[in-house]
């Protein structure tokens, strides 16, 4: 049965299903740094922490990458009214991303990082070594390539259909995504400008243009699933990346505090970080109020959930979370401490694994040739992996918040006694890491039932 209404959207189901295939491999890794931070010589001979951290955090954001990919690929020529441009260039720059992808996170695993660096000469254009950027030069040459390739494909398509919010939205989104990665090319020897400028491709990627894309997503989702008039989403969607951009490029400031920066980065940091959580709670109010008047009951009640949980989940971990540590005078005390590792688990899950799961339990029904959505059975099978994986990174970030707080009263207030070193202090946090790994655990087994509804039908009578 074809469900889909422009043939060419079909290129987003390999997108979908290789992102998902990577998320997997994102969190079997996250356990087993898990584990590495208790039992610290579990597996060190084979993954070193070092090379688990690396590959850990490139999968989640290559598998995002490919979330995102494939949502344009689906919805812009539905928003468009055209097919797209090039279904042809939309595979081919598949295979070549998937293929650049693996033989990196192969790259990581069976070669020493300096040998990786020698062998794809790094020296020629030195771009290796820094956190969430250590991808190869040649690779990251490659995903310059792909990106071109892709916002020419879905440029065309836009230009040649009807222009949306939700399309202009979602394109500007992805332009920015481009434009701010070729910060990673430039590597500048003094660490502090480093550092300076390697917040351009990080912070404006997942504090601005990537909430962009998660606005255009949600905006289109719950268009399809609540019937609303188009025109009251849209309005809310311009509010609401107004104010994420106003803040989130300006709230850049918090990550210049001890950068040798000029002292005006603390107010302004603070200032603008403190507003950081408005756009997010004005997603819950405009997610929540959409379905509350919707005008008809869409059959797929799962991807109706996960667009009210990505509203929830963002807000609680991008702003709640985020605004905990990002004031001056607290991140002077609480900067890079567990709580940190806190905000970014709950902030990447809420705000870009959620919506990407949110776009792909909506399209793949559809990808598949079921209908407008699964099974009532496969549903319920998809809504305890949303529980599980949903409930699962609330208790992650609460253990990890416990650490926090506790590294922080130890390690880094020495007025209360002589302050532990870093080593004895993890010793003093291990509860905390066990009680995380477990929960990371009931993780994966959401993530396995979210992947196991696409394969549920109904019983026969």
């Amino acid at each position: 049965m074809n469900t889909l209404k422009y043939q060419s959207q079909a290129v987003a189901k390999p997108y979908f299903i290789f992102a998902m295939i990577l998320f997997v491999g994102q969190i079997l890794f996250g356990l087993i740094m898990g584990l590495q931070y208790v039992v610290g010589d579990f597996l060190a001979g084979a993954i070193p922490f070092n090379v688990a951290r690396m590959v850990h955090t490139n999968l989640l954001i290559v598998w995002l990458l490919f979330g995102f990919m494939g949502a344009a690929y689906y919805l812009v020529p539905e928003e468009a009214e055209t097919e797209l441009h090039s279904p042809k260039l939309a595979i081919a720059l598949f295979w070549i991303f998937a293929a650049a992808g693996v033989a990196t996170i192969l790259g990581y695993l069976l070669v020493p990082y300096s040998t990786l660096a020698d062998l794809t000469f790094n020296e020629l254009l030195p771009t290796m070594g820094r956190e969430f950027l250590e991808q190869p030069t040649i690779t990251k040459i490659g995903i310059v390539v792909v990106a071109l390739g892709f916002l020419f494909n879905i440029g065309m398509t836009i230009l040649k259909g009807r222009k949306t919010a939700i399309n202009m939205v979602m394109f500007t989104g992805l332009v920015g995504l481009a434009v701010f990665f070729l910060f990673s090319f430039y590597n500048p020897a003094n660490i502090a400008l480093d550092k300076y400028f390697w917040w351009f491709v990080v912070h404006l990627w997942v504090e601005g243009v990537w909430e962009l894309i998660m606005g255009a997503m949600l905006a289109y989702v719950l268009i399809k699933v609540t019937g609303v008039d188009r025109e009251v989403i849209e309005k809310w969607l311009y509010v609401i990346i107004a104010m994420a951009l106003i803040t989130g490029i300006l709230g850049t400031g918090h990550h210049f505090y001890w950068l040798a920066t000029p002292e005006y980065w603390q107010w302004i940091g603070s200032i603008f970080s403190a507003l950081e959580p408005l756009p997010f709670f004005a997603m819950v109010l405009y997610a929540f109020n959409m379905v509350n008047r919707r005008r008809r009951e869409h059959p797929n009640k799962a991807a109706t959930l996960w667009a009210l949980g990505t509203a929830v989940m963002a807000f609680l971990g991008a702003g709640v979370w985020g605004f905990l540590h990002t004031l001056a005078p607290v991140n002077y005390y609480t900067h890079g401490s567990q709580i940190t590792a806190a905000h970014g688990h709950m902030a990447f899950y809420g705000a870009y694994a959620m919506i990407c799961m949110t776009i792909i339990s909506y399209a793949m029904p559809k990808l598949r040739g079921i209908g407008e959505a699964n099974c009532n059975r496969a549903q319920v099978v998809e809504m305890w992996g949303f529980w599980l994986m949903t409930v699962a990174m609330v208790f992650i970030t609460l253990f990890l918040t416990g650490a926090g707080v506790l590294q922080v009263w130890l390690q880094r207030l020495p007025e209360t006694g002589e302050a532990l070193s870093f080593m004895a202090t993890q010793d003093k946090l291990a509860i905390f890491y066990w009680l995380r790994e477990v929960a990371g655990v009931v993780f994966l087994l959401g993530l396995i039932a979210y992947l196991a509804s696409f394969w549920v039908t109904e019983k026969e009578a």
